[in-house]
């Protein structure tokens, strides 16, 4: 095999430890990668060092996992990982072991770990080690545990979503002893922390392959984790928008948008309302008022997997909106602006054309060009600063009080009917003509209607 490109700062950390006399080698994910052709994310180095030997070697350490035999090695404000040789001992609850034991044989640290592919060292003297035929798998794109697959899995659960992972970072497919384990130790994951599952969930979405969410359904790890998806498997759509299954188009939205989180999110979610809220008429499915009911689901989700309130709020947003019918004109564009917001209108357009592109190729061209219209005319919206939202007006909640507007509910329900009038005529956007008609709202009896100008989209 061809030597193995690493760092010099690897090298030389290798090349320390040798030369105070014990082992050193690169290990796992980044040897993997360099195999392959891509670049590593990072390199861990594993030595039959003991940590205290390790900061004995190097001037400055950091105590980063000391417990688990991790020393964080500092060169030039670059840290990297250097972790004793170790086995683990028993498992009680599916992911951590009672104790850790350090031990001189890489033999056996490379016995402890999760998949062939990600079992290989490498010392630049000494070349690759492979014991479980890493590179073998890696040439059959092959996803397989060391070992017994079975005992891999009750040693730590969150390998089962790491096995599909790894299959939609590589486009690689499970060995069927591997895949079956999966199958039947599936219901563990309930032992996983939120946080684990959710990291684990993104880096799938992320990934080249996110419609490897459909590999995890098969092997029953969604019924665990994401029991949602399940509901959409299947479920037929007999409108002239669809020619796919729920869940077939979930998979293929997920495909047409780029691979960053919110927006991976936004499109595994953005129908999980369908199955709730489907009704036959004529032969022809309904799916009304799908999105609110997605979005509901989506918060409950994100909740559920401890996700972080930014992101929450983002997709939840983004699912709410997605089924949004709107005409190709400066007023209509001006009022969506209004409802879905300035700061994701960008992304809001994104998961439309993901969504277009999922459904009946006879639908897209024309979906796609109107799509193309409204695009168009939202940026000249933006670039000649029309009025879309309240901080628009030309007036303010101040300028309204003054003229014999309540605080309170009523100043707010004033303030967002006069945007709707701006939004509708640009022209009133003047403190002259806003403020009669400000007056003129406070005793409306309807004031606090809002209005229903919007359809959703119920294909």
């Amino acid at each position: 095999m061809e030597k193995i490109q690493i760092p010099q700062k690897v090298e030389y950390i290798i090349k320390e430890l040798e030369d105070h006399g014990y082992e050193a080698y690169a290990v796992g994910g980044c040897v993997r990668d360099s195999i392959l052709g891509r670049v590593p994310g990072d390199w861990d180095i594993t030595t039959s060092a003991t940590p205290q030997q390790v900061k004995a070697v190097f001037e400055r350490t950091i105590d980063t996992g000391i417990a688990h035999g991790t020393v964080t090695v500092m060169l030039n404000k670059e840290g990297f990982e250097v972790t004793t040789y170790r086995v683990d001992g028993e498992y009680e609850d599916s992911r951590h072991p009672k104790q850790v034991s350090f031990t001189s044989s890489l033999e056996e640290d490379l016995a402890r770990r999760d998949f062939t592919i990600n079992a290989m060292a490498y010392n630049p003297r000494k070349g690759v080690v492979d014991l479980y035929n890493g590179e073998a798998d890696l040439r059959k794109k092959c996803i397989r545990c060391v070992g017994d697959p079975r005992q891999r899995f009750d040693e730590d659960a969150l390998r089962m979503m790491r096995a599909v992972r790894f299959a939609a970072q590589l486009g690689f497919h499970i060995d069927e002893l591997t895949a079956q384990a999966v199958r039947e130790q599936a219901g563990q994951l309930k032992n996983i922390s939120a946080e684990r599952i959710a990291a684990e969930l993104v880096k799938l979405l992320v990934s080249p392959w996110p419609e490897k969410i459909h590999l995890a359904w098969s092997l029953g790890i969604t019924g665990v984790i994401l029991p949602e998806y399940d509901k959409i498997v299947g479920v037929e759509q007999n409108t002239p928008n669809h020619i796919y299954t729920v869940d077939v188009h979930t998979c293929k939205a997920l495909k047409n948008i780029e691979p960053d989180p919110g927006l991976r999110l936004t499109m595994l979610f953005h129908d999980f309302g369908k199955p709730l809220v489907k009704k036959t008429v004529d032969g022809r499915d309904i799916f009304y008022r799908h999105p609110e009911v997605s979005a509901s689901m989506a918060k409950t989700i994100m909740k559920r997997l401890k996700m972080d309130n930014k992101t929450t709020d983002r997709v939840v947003r983004l699912v709410k909106w997605h089924g949004l019918k709107y005409d190709a004109t400066p007023v209509h564009v001006r009022r969506a602006l209004n409802r879905v917001g300035a700061d994701l209108y960008d992304d809001f357009i994104k998961v439309q054309r993901a969504d277009i592109m999922a459904k009946n190729p006879a639908v897209i061209g024309e979906k796609l060009a109107l799509l193309e219209k409204k695009e168009k005319i939202y940026h000249q919206v933006i670039e000649s600063g029309q009025c879309y939202c309240v901080k628009m007006l030309a007036v303010g909640g101040q300028d309204l009080i003054a003229a014999g507007v309540p605080k309170g509910p009523l100043l707010g329900a004033v303030l967002d009917r006069l945007t709707e009038r701006v939004i509708d005529c640009p022209e009133k956007n003047t403190k002259d003509q806003l403020i009669p008609l400000a007056l003129k709202e406070k005793d409306s009896p309807d004031i606090f209607e809002k209005k229903k100008d919007f359809f959703w989209d119920g294909k």
